[in-house]
């Protein structure tokens, strides 16, 4: 595609804020989302302020060459919620939090030292367009049940279709606004509106959202309020950050247990999950690369974008406890926005620090309907998704070894195939991947063959 930013333009200053927020609004329900659902007391502005710490630190090690959001990983949900099992106090919890973070690191600097020692030559061999196209459109599928979840903010029958009454049919017409609002902006807009497509699609779904809330407090029928106002009313004012939490008043209670059992925990907990989310890291940086037309793996080098990733993640998770990674929803922005400036980045980092002091605009963000993003997700993930599908038209699908292969890789994705050994789960993409490479290497075996002959 043509980039209307490339990655060293640097757009003037107001459009740069407002390209910024764009970003910024395409990232926060994820990263605000993880710190929710661990709970312990853990700060959403917390995590917004490390994501933007992770990702300056991830844009220094990369050169400011890979224009990507860093913000709080979903796939360590599990090792965070090691952290605080087993009755050990908050401390302690939060405690195990840097720990593991640490030790998530340490796997991407170990991985970035082997990059460098032996290149990134096998990579691409391992996991050509044939399985990294199939994989990258998993990315964006595996997300979709969030994405239309959200929109119709509905419970399901026992045949999996929504239940529609009032609330559903009001919360999926505010996400088909936000939706038809971002595609018309990008489609027949100006020039500036087809950069700025998610925020003109949040602000009519918001303003939408907001009426019904008006009628519906008014009148007294709770099935028309969409939006939670009254988190005005218990507003965070300063970030809980979890070093803080860890050492200041500490109350270190390991529940009969020692430190070094505690330790041993967290490491199995981490480890093996940093180790899965490598393959995504690749997955990601493919994608971006095929987005803006350079090989990020070799420019700046995987070995600088595992450091940035690795490094950035636990300079994140000191202040709001949560590993980072790199974004999907952020590769979809620059997809769909054609605005790969790094310095867009880079001011949605030094914002989203800011914005976690200022309580009014991050309960303001904390405030926009899960239905509004639906709206904006269906189109993040499905850019993922077509990202994905683009690779694919490169490979030969006459040949049976590499329809066998993206065939396996896109059923074990879309079907699911989620696997958990102890305490360490495979994500559906890592599945796919893992199943990709090994059907690859069987049937690439007869096309090398071929070749020798």
């Amino acid at each position: 595609m043509k980039l209307t930013y490339g990655i060293h333009d640097k757009p003037k200053f107001g459009q740069l804020i407002v390209f910024a927020l764009q970003q910024l609004l395409a990232i926060l329900a994820a990263t605000i989302a993880v710190p929710s659902i661990v709970g312990n007391g853990m700060s959403q502005s917390a995590a917004l302020f490390g994501a933007g710490v992770g990702t300056i630190v991830y844009l220094l090690f990369t050169k400011f060459k890979s224009p990507v959001f860093l913000g709080s990983s979903f796939a360590f949900l599990g090792s965070m919620f090691a952290a605080f099992a087993g009755g050990v106090s908050l401390s302690v919890g939060y405690l195990g939090l840097l720990i593991g973070a640490l030790f998530a690191g340490l796997v991407y600097v170990v991985l970035a030292i082997i990059v460098k020692c032996v290149g990134v030559k096998w990579i691409n061999k391992l996991m050509p367009a044939v399985v990294i196209g199939p994989t990258v459109a998993i990315i964006g599928l595996s997300l979709a049940g969030n994405a239309i979840g959200d929109a119709v903010s509905a419970a399901k029958n026992a045949d999996g279709a929504f239940v529609m009454d009032l609330h559903a049919l009001i919360c999926l017409l505010c996400a088909m606004v936000t939706l038809f609002a971002v595609i018309i902006a990008s489609v027949y807009g100006k020039r500036m509106a087809k950069l700025i497509p998610f925020i003109i699609g949040i602000v009519c779904g918001y303003a939408v959202a907001a009426l019904f809330t008006v009628l519906g407090t008014a009148t007294g029928n709770d099935a028309l309020v969409i939006i939670d106002f009254t988190k005005f009313a218990n507003m965070q004012w300063f970030p809980d950050f979890t070093f803080i939490k860890a050492f200041v008043n500490a109350d270190y209670d390991f529940a009969g247990g020692s430190l070094g059992t505690y330790i041993g925990t967290i490491a199995v907990a981490y480890i093996p999950v940093a180790m899965v989310v490598f393959a995504e890291h690749i997955a990601d940086h493919k994608n971006l690369s095929s987005i803006i037309e350079k090989d990020l793996l070799e420019d700046p080098g995987l070995s600088r974008t595992l450091l940035g990733d690795g490094i950035g993640s636990f300079a994140g998770a000191i202040f709001g406890g949560c590993p980072n990674t790199t974004y999907g929803e952020s590769v979809g922005c620059v997809a769909i926005t054609g605005n790969a400036s790094v310095v867009t980045i880079l001011t949605t980092a030094v914002i989203a620090m800011l914005a976690s002091f200022f309580a009014p605009f991050v309960t303001f963000l904390a405030t926009i309907p899960s239905c509004v993003m639906g709206g904006v997700c269906i189109t993040l993930y499905g850019f993922i998704a077509v990202s994905g599908l683009k690779m694919v038209q490169t490979v030969d699908l006459n040949d049976n070894g590499n329809l066998f292969t993206v065939s396996a890789i896109l059923i074990a994705g879309v079907g699911g195939m989620k696997l958990a050994f102890g305490r360490v789960t495979l994500t559906g993409v890592a599945c796919a991947l893992i199943l990709g490479i090994i059907v690859n290497l069987v049937v690439s075996k007869k096309s090398d063959a071929k070749k020798q002959q």
